[in-house]
């Protein structure tokens, strides 16, 4: 979804074929951005404008007034089946399809409360019941509505609020006759339970809770760094002619140390699997759940409780500030816009919301970077530190000072700080040479296209120069703007940062849940764009919503670069895919210290990826034809035919895993078994398949309570993980803390507590303190140190509440 869809890319890639060759070499050989944009929008044509539409069409995210109903139904299904969370899913679908001040919308947000009420959202039920009233929703259903706000605040502890709202519904019941029918007398019947509540709860002697307050989010920075925002003062920023802008340390660097905390510049919410473009009216209302159903458009929170865009029916949000502030800085103009978005993919979305938010910063500055972008071929200042001539901007023109001084680094202000704002994602390269003719062909015309969508929408122009106000306008000529779009589209393949979330699958019903890291949105963090690549990084990067958080992930010496993984680590691909990998996105060749000691291929290749000698056991080497690393051995064997045994193993343990899914344990067991034996008769021990096959052993016996087996397994698994991720990594923190939680769920408390320790201990260095699993950990510890010492030391029967085993 980065790129546009393929049909508008293959379009456009036909059209580049059938340009005339002049025209190919004219955009070819452009230097500047407004050349390759003003020559490449000369072939946009109207008969193109009509094919984006027809797919932009294909994306329903306008209102549709009959969806409410249908969603509204379904999740009564899903509520009838006690699935509650699936349920408020559909409520939510229903919501962000209805009208403000409408029936359908007071009844979808008034069931959405019966679901959360069946959660234990109180407060979040609370708040629906709240917007439920607000839109009007039907008096004769409203007792009932007020009776489950009542009892939410007498859950939450808020009793004089709680007889308030009995009082008034005992009014109303006085006020008007009751009629005797049964809802209405288990109406009375629950009032009367719940007025008793309230004089129990009331009798209790006042009680403060004791646990400690929450933990301010995440780590604190410690001393302000005042050469750069968001990052601690452990960090220093330097550059040069070679490699550009980089970070260092100013002093040593323990592990889990917080390097930086920054919250993204923008970010735009990834659309995941989204429903097929509609094709018929058999396929308009689409009850799959989405990242757009479960997070919010803004801020990326999880919520069950979304608040949609009252325009349109794919932005939603946390919360009606969110939804305000989303609409201020740039929603207003994008709503009209969605399926088109949609069609043009993430970058080119991204792209158009960095420069509306430019219009908040300093527009004047942001109009003269681009101007001299087209006029004087050179908009990015250079990345050593050379002497130059300094002018006054105040008064609107090029006033020269007349004195030299050295430039500050690129993106920094004029004091010579680097700052999250909007300045220093324009000075990101675009590496505007390095990009295909083609890419920037497609490029350039996507945001053509686009621009004349926004002259066509009769929005809000864009501003030439004045200064930004509250809501600050564009100007009629696109043309400067549609060139910092182009600039954002081509920096972002470099640039773009995922931001990555747990997200856990699986149902109630089903005896194994998944969790795992998935993408959750795009976004730009011009901090964490300073640092450069290394296949073996020093740091770890985590998202709390919109936030990254980078930490130490091992000892940094003083002088010492910081550095991050661009993608391509050397625990999961070989030096060659790597070197490929960074070459075609990133445009340069790796020379960090994993890819200089790194043999292209090894003899054998790494332990996970090795294939062992049926005979001895040894390790097999070579390229084509693998011989046995052991001298004495003569056994040889062509790297195909183990290739190809391999991949049949993997379709077996993958038939095995849709049986352990399914919850055919007594099929599964036997089956993975096999798969263990015959991978141990020609992989290494610690090939990546062999920790998959004791991972899901690992779960098929802890689905049958077998804590002991499942722990043996997990062991097993996890000297796969370290020798492929090394010991502190935070794979192996996760499958510790599977450990943990197995070991736990069967009682062992000596070994319970080295293995949450262990977790712990790892994962502290990659994650917040107040994340899920840590809390977790921490909860278990608690719970095992209260117990009662055991007389004798004797085994436990039984063991605390069971607790999932996630993937």
């Amino acid at each position: 979804m980065d790129l546009p869809v393929d049909e508008w890319k293959s379009y456009l890639l036909q059209k580049w074929s059938l340009l005339p060759k002049s025209a190919q070499v004219t955009i070819s050989t452009a230097e500047t951005l407004s050349e390759i944009f003003l020559h490449s929008s000369l072939f946009l044509r109207s008969e193109d404008e009509k094919f984006l539409k027809r797919l932009s069409r294909g994306y329903l995210v306008g209102k549709d007034p009959s969806a409410p109903c249908f969603y509204r139904e379904e999740g009564n299904k899903k509520f009838q089946e006690k699935n509650y969370s699936g349920a408020a899913v559909l409520y939510s679908k229903g919501v962000s399809h209805s009208r403000p001040n409408t029936e359908d919308i007071s009844l979808c947000y008034a069931n959405r409360s019966a679901a959360l009420f069946h959660l234990g959202q109180y407060e979040t039920c609370l708040n629906d019941i709240i917007r439920a009233l607000v839109h009007g929703y039907p008096e004769r259903l409203q007792p009932k509505l007020m009776l489950r706000k009542a009892e939410c605040l007498v859950t939450l502890g808020r009793l004089k609020e709680a007889s308030q709202t009995i009082s008034d519904l005992e009014s109303t019941f006085t006020a008007k006759p009751t009629p005797a029918a049964s809802p209405f007398q288990i109406l009375q019947k629950n009032l009367c339970c719940l007025k008793m509540k309230i004089q129990e709860k009331e009798n209790l002697p006042e009680t403060f809770p004791t646990a400690l307050a929450k933990d301010f989010e995440g780590m604190d920075l410690g001393e302000e760094n005042e050469q750069i925002s968001s990052a601690s003062s452990s960090v220093r920023l330097c550059t040069d002619p070679l490699k550009g802008r980089y970070l260092i340390a100013t002093k040593d660097i323990i592990p889990g140390e917080l390097l930086v905390k920054e919250d993204a510049f923008v970010s735009v919410l990834n659309p995941g699997e989204m429903p097929p473009r509609h094709q018929g009216l058999e396929s308009r209302w689409d009850t799959r759940v989405t990242n757009g159903d479960l997070y919010c458009h803004k801020c990326l929170k999880h919520t069950l409780a979304l608040v949609p865009c009252n325009g349109c029916s794919y932005a939603k949000y946390c919360s009606q500030e969110c939804m305000q502030q989303a609409w201020e800085l740039y929603h207003s103009i994008e709503c009209s816009l969605g399926g088109l978005l949609l069609t043009l993919g993430m970058f080119c979305h991204v792209a158009l919301r960095l420069t509306l938010l430019a219009r908040f910063q300093d527009v004047d500055q942001v109009i003269r970077r681009i101007c001299d972008e087209i006029n004087n071929k050179d908009i990015h200042l250079p990345e050593s530190k050379t002497l130059v001539k300094t002018f006054n901007y105040s008064q609107g023109e090029r006033e020269e000072i007349g004195k030299t001084v050295e430039t500050q680094i690129p993106g920094c202000n004029l004091n010579g700080k680097y700052e999250n704002n909007y300045n220093a994602v324009f000075s990101l390269l675009p590496h505007t040479g390095n990009h295909s003719p083609e890419h920037k062909f497609l490029c350039a015309l996507s945001v053509s296209a686009l621009c004349r969508q926004l002259e066509a929408a009769s929005l809000p122009a864009l501003p030439t120069g004045l200064k930004a106000t509250v809501t600050p306008e564009l100007c009629a000529d696109l043309n400067i703007w549609a060139v910092a779009m182009l600039r954002h589209l081509l920096q972002l393949q470099c640039n773009a940062q995922a931001i990555t979330t747990i997200q856990h699958t699986g149902s109630k019903e089903s005896i194994i849940t998944d969790s795992g890291q998935v993408r959750l949105a795009t976004g730009i963090f011009p901090v964490l764009s300073l640092l450069n690549h290394s296949c073996s990084p020093n740091t770890s990067v985590s998202f709390t919503g919109t936030i990254a958080t980078i930490r130490a992930a091992q000892q940094i010496r003083k002088g010492q670069e910081i550095l991050h993984c661009y993608g391509p680590h050397k625990s999961r691909m070989s030096v060659a895919e790597r070197q490929q990998k960074l070459r075609s996105q990133y445009f340069f060749d790796c020379s960090c210290p994993a890819c200089r000691c790194e043999e292209p291929r090894t003899a054998s290749g790494p332990r996970w990826e090795a294939f062992r000698c049926n005979n001895c056991r040894g390790f097999m080497q070579g390229d084509d034809v693998l011989s046995c690393g052991n001298r004495a051995c003569p056994e040889s064997i062509s790297r195909s035919h183990l290739v190809s045994r391999l991949q049949d193993l993997q379709q077996q343990v993958g038939m095995a895993w849709k049986l352990l899914r399914n919850g055919k344990l007594e099929q599964a067991i036997p089956q993975l078994l096999r798969c263990r034996e015959d991978a141990e008769s020609f992989l290494s021990a610690e090939h990546v398949v062999i920790g998959e096959i004791e991972d899901d052993l690992a779960r098929a016996y802890a689905a049958l309570g077998d804590w002991q087996k499942s722990a043996t397994h997990l062991q097993k698994s996890l000297q796969v993980v370290e020798a492929r991720h090394g010991p502190s990594s935070v794979e192996m923190g996760h499958e510790l803390f599977k450990l943990a939680q197995v070991l736990f769920n069967g009682f062992a408390v000596p070994e319970a507590l080295n293995a949450i320790q262990k977790a712990e201990e790892v994962l502290l260095v990659h994650s917040d303190p107040q994340s899920d699993e840590v809390q977790e950990l921490r909860k278990m510890r608690s719970y095992l140190l209260d117990l009662p010492p055991i007389p004798g030391g004797t085994q436990r029967d039984s063991g605390p509440q069971e607790r999932s085993h996630d993937r």
